[in-house]
């Protein structure tokens, strides 16, 4: 049997969170021409480390397979877009970050969030591996160096005298397959008074809302703050600070600094921790129950779908995003219950979700047809996408979004 290591304590992993079978890479959208071709199947099985319950997948392909042409454009998101202008204005005013000030984001993207650093005259400098949605940042003006970052990398900047005040990285840590590399080099890169926040999604929302859409080959590991605080800890700093946020269906920010030149912990801090620990995140049980309620979920959604495809009625996606994907293949929903997916980004239109092979499309696809049921795949952003279909409603159509449980809005 193959051994498989926790990415943090490399204790053996034995232990399954959830299973959800033989799945694609979530962002690896097709072309038409590719459609026959074999596509290439990772098992998405997820496993809870019982020495120090960090919930992990395996790594079954390179992050420079997966991010070097990379299919999502932060900047095709209002609401996402939104979230990053509020950032930026409370990390200015908080810490009096000004034009002596340096921010260095890692993971980027297409400089959605440094361009609003950038009109303020603060310095900034973007890390994004993916070329593609580099390049677009740099259109924008915004410097940014097109590698993965680690170790190594934070030790080529520091020794060409650069530094951050802010070092910030937006649901990039799920996707580090090296962890305590990565941490490494935050520490390295990071000036002795300066701040750390990291975004990501936060485990007990995965679990609480049933989340498991969530899980896909791009995200490596899903983190408690118990299990965060552990390992930022290990490699000398400091989490101080946290804020609870409704972004991807609830996600937590933290504040680290140097472990000698830390801020005394806030009260949010420690009441998160004992909302995690009565909530079971410290027992092994409550990893153990999660599969039960998944695959209910997946029971429902089908018996939703067969109900309304038997009833003649015709069902279409919204969002080509790499959480659908996961859903999708998953419960085994293909083109015989989705005619098309719609999205914005025209980066996917004209290509087909992996796995399933269900075309995606412009928006205007729906006003065009008149779907009678439009499945949310974003369910996050459920409410921004159903202001923007508010139309549907002319012709009776409804909306159905299946997480945290199947639910339909007329």
């Amino acid at each position: 049997m193959k051994s498989r290591l926790c990415r943090f304590c490399n204790a053996g992993l034995k232990r399954t969170f959830v299973d959800l079978g033989m799945s694609p890479l979530a962002n690896s959208f097709l072309k038409h021409d590719a459609l026959e071709q074999m596509e290439q199947f990772y098992p998405l099985h997820v496993f809870v480390c019982d020495e120090c319950l960090l919930v992990q997948l395996e790594e079954f392909e390179a992050p420079e397979q997966i991010f070097s042409d990379y299919a999502y454009f932060s900047s095709y998101s209002e609401t996402w877009l939104n979230h990053a202008k509020n950032y930026v204005n409370l990390m200015i005013s908080r810490y009096g970050l000004n034009q002596s000030s340096q921010i260095i984001e890692i993971a980027s993207n297409d400089g959605y969030l440094l361009q609003f650093f950038k009109k303020e005259g603060i310095p900034v400098l973007g890390i994004e591996p993916a070329a593609n949605v580099a390049k677009v940042a740099e259109k924008k003006g915004i410097t940014t160096i097109m590698k993965f970052f680690g170790e190594k990398m934070a030790n080529e900047l520091v020794n060409n005298g650069i530094k951050a005040d802010l070092l910030l990285g937006n649901n990039v840590l799920a996707h580090v397959p090296n962890l305590n590399d990565f941490v490494k080099g935050l520490k390295i890169l990071l000036k002795p008074n300066g701040i750390i926040t990291m975004e990501f999604p936060h485990l007990l929302n995965l679990i609480e809302q049933n989340q498991f859409d969530t899980i896909y080959h791009e995200h490596f590991s899903y983190f408690s703050l118990y299990v965060i605080q552990k390992i930022f800890s290990f490699h000398g700093l400091k989490i101080f600070d946290v804020n609870e946020l409704p972004t991807h269906g609830g996600s937590l920010r933290i504040y680290a600094k140097h472990n000698e030149n830390s801020s005394s912990v806030t009260k949010r801090m420690y009441d998160l921790l004992e909302k995690e620990d009565k909530s079971g995140l410290a027992s092994i049980s409550t990893y153990e129950k999660f599969s039960e309620k998944v695959y209910k979920l997946k029971r429902a959604l089908l018996k939703i779908l067969i109900d309304i495809k038997n009833d003649n009625k015709k069902i279409v996606g919204y969002g080509a995003a790499a959480k659908g994907n996961t859903l999708l293949n998953y419960c085994g929903i293909g083109t015989d219950f989705i005619e098309y997916v719609v999205d914005q980004n025209p980066y996917k239109q004209g290509l087909y979700l992996p796995g399933t092979h269900i075309r995606i499309e412009p928006p205007e696809k729906i006003q065009e047809t008149k779907p009678d049921y439009i499945l949310i795949l974003p369910w996050n952003l459920k409410y921004e996408i159903m202001s923007q279909m508010d139309s549907v409603q002319r012709w009776g159509g409804k909306f159905l979004v299946p997480v945290p449980e199947v639910k339909i809005y007329s």
